[in-house]
């Protein structure tokens, strides 16, 4: 076929003289072969203060957030359609078309279903600012695992909570592990790291919140404690060591989960979603 001046122009200047991919694909310029989608494993950087969030869900609800800057979103074509039907375009960012074997940048057991996004840490707000939001918050001392975190999260978002407080060190920092655990709910409960626990707790006592610390050796039952029209800031110690003592001491009260005495102890994002659920009922 033969090409005018102006289509070579382009071509040589990196213009795809066909036009935008009507999928919503980066197009990039004509080779010998057409255009194509990115080399597979090609090494992928994660500049600081992002994170590669990837999955279905935890990436469609990215793209639903509007306060989530979002660098790049990169889709096999299954993929593509799929989030295309759960968030519909047009998105803050143009998809880049890729294969499935171009995703070993990522954790050797991510489950990433052919799509990941890499954006900017959201930041989070004061804890003035997120009692705004109606519901209890949720302060996390030293509970270190993102699988428990994210899955904390997700309680949290089914369960109204307006916030999670937790400390900048001996707390995992915003990843892709913690957004997949968490399944969409990153985006939807505010995180506030706070530099100490106690202040914060103290804080929210000054903000007129009743502060229930968790603990399997309390008298008092969750249920039992009557809190009423309270608002409740419930705190929950890492698996094992529960509570370190000053936190405990800054506690208005402690409080546990009525389970059987065969079993010792619950998974700390077992207790919270429990918690969560007995606090709705009051």
């Amino acid at each position: 076929m033969q090409r005018g001046p102006e289509q070579r122009g382009q071509e040589q200047r990196g213009v795809d003289p066909r036009g935008p991919d009507p999928r919503g694909f980066a197009q990039r310029p004509p080779g010998p072969r057409g255009p194509a989608p990115r080399t597979p494993h090609a090494s992928e950087g994660t500049p600081k203060g992002m994170l590669w969030i990837h999955g279905l869900h935890p990436v469609a609800a990215a793209l639903a957030n509007p306060a989530r800057r979002i660098r790049r979103l990169l889709l096999t074509q299954d993929a593509h359609a799929e989030m295309t039907r759960r968030v519909p375009p047009p998105w803050s960012v143009v998809a880049e078309r890729v294969e499935r074997a171009h995703f070993t940048f990522l954790p050797e057991d991510a489950l990433h279903q052919g799509c990941a996004m890499l954006a900017e840490a959201l930041e989070g707000p004061d804890i003035t600012d997120a009692l705004a939001r109606p519901g209890p918050v949720l302060l996390l001392d030293q509970v270190t695992d993102p699988r428990n975190v994210g899955a904390i999260l997700r309680s949290a978002a089914a369960f109204g909570a307006a916030a999670v407080v937790m400390q900048d060190r001996h707390a995992p920092p915003e990843t892709g592990a913690l957004a997949r655990a968490a399944s969409g709910a990153l985006e939807l409960v505010p995180i506030i790291r706070v530099v100490n626990l106690s202040r914060a707790i103290e804080e929210l006592k000054r903000l007129d919140c009743w502060v229930v610390g968790l603990d399997g050796d309390a008298r008092t039952t969750l249920a039992g404690a009557k809190l009423g029209s309270r608002r409740v800031a419930l705190v929950l110690g890492a698996e094992g060591d529960g509570m370190r003592r000053l936190t405990r001491e800054h506690c208005d009260e402690i409080c546990r989960l009525p389970i059987r005495p065969e079993m010792e102890s619950l998974n700390v994002s077992a207790a919270a979603a429990v918690a969560l659920y007995e606090l709705g009922r009051e």
